[in-house]
């Protein structure tokens, strides 16, 4: 048996109703508009300008929570991936870390590679493909040595972040002054480095000890979902890890909720260059009763919001 086809005919305009503009409810006023500047001023000239609106309003909104989670005593937590070292905001991280606005620190195990290397040489990030050429790339002796220390020394029960940054600032290497593993130890706040072995160039190293790497890290771990469990009215904010930091901080929630039955009541931002699935439920969505996505790159988007709390704490 064959099914009729609809039969559809085209719609009539004409009989489209229509109502005054006045009537209309609006999302946008020029109320929110961008301020148009007569000759250069000053920073917060130019904060005061930004419009109103979108990532905008998001970036002044997360500000005041920042600002207002310290005022009242509770954690701002950084996540940062290895990018944001090599793009050079240490100098800015370390300043809201002496200030007291970061309260603890997490970064993968890249991250604290090119901490430790631009603490020692000022320098880091080698160029992958001329060293994949003839398998040089990742084996610079002094870094391997030195990760694999640490995680020997910190899976004696200070963690890899802790032992990593001690290390730093009992050496003195010339650089220390831009280690945030070294600023972090130095005034005794939580920095822990998460891995995943066979992801960073260290694991490549005779010296590697995937024991000690992973009971560091295990350490690590635990502090970090401790600090989670304080996490209440606090903020924590992911920068520029895309899988391993989400996927730490998510688990670290869980474990926390299972243990505590808390943080409920978390506001987090994500930035970075572009949208991904795990940034956007395992920071943003599952765990947060309010959240902020500022996406952008991290040398533009993260100064303008380092100078904007520096306006508002």
């Amino acid at each position: 048996m064959k099914t009729p086809k609809p039969k559809s005919k085209p719609i009539n305009l004409k009989k489209a109703k229509t109502a005054p503009l006045a009537k209309r409810s609006n999302l946008e006023t020029i109320r929110e508009f961008a301020r148009a500047a007569e000759a250069p001023g000053s920073f917060l000239e130019f904060y005061e300008s930004m419009p109103d609106v979108l990532a905008a309003r998001d970036l002044k909104a997360l500000v005041r929570d920042v600002a207002a989670a310290r005022k009242d005593g509770r954690h701002v937590v950084l996540g940062v991936g290895a990018h944001v070292i090599k793009c050079g905001l240490s100098p800015m991280i370390i300043d809201l870390i002496e200030r007291g606005v970061i309260t603890a620190l997490a970064m993968n195990g890249a991250g604290a590679i090119h901490d430790f290397e631009i603490s020692l040489i000022g320098e880091t990030s080698e160029d992958v493909a001329e060293g994949l050429e003839d398998g040089t790339y990742g084996m610079a002796r002094e870094t391997g040595e030195a990760m694999c220390k640490a995680a020997v020394e910190g899976a004696k029960g200070i963690g890899y972040g802790r032992a990593l940054g001690e290390m730093i600032l009992r050496k003195k290497n010339k650089f220390a002054r831009y280690s945030l593993l070294a600023t972090c130890a130095k005034h005794d706040i939580p920095a822990t480095v998460h891995v995943a072995i066979g992801t960073d160039i260290v694991h490549m190293h005779p010296c590697a000890n995937g024991a000690a790497i992973g009971e560091a890290s295990m350490i690590d771990f635990k502090k970090f979902a401790g600090v989670v469990a304080d996490l209440d009215k606090g903020v924590y904010i992911n920068m520029g890890s895309a899988v391993l930091l989400p996927e730490v901080f998510m688990k670290a929630v869980n474990v926390a909720r299972n243990i505590h039955g808390r943080p409920k009541n978390v506001t987090t931002a994500n930035f970075d260059m572009i949208r991904h699935y795990r940034p956007a439920v395992n920071v943003l969505g599952r765990p947060a009763k309010k959240s902020y996505s500022i996406t952008g790159h991290h040398e533009i988007m993260f100064p303008l919001f380092y100078h904007g709390l520096l306006l508002t704490i």
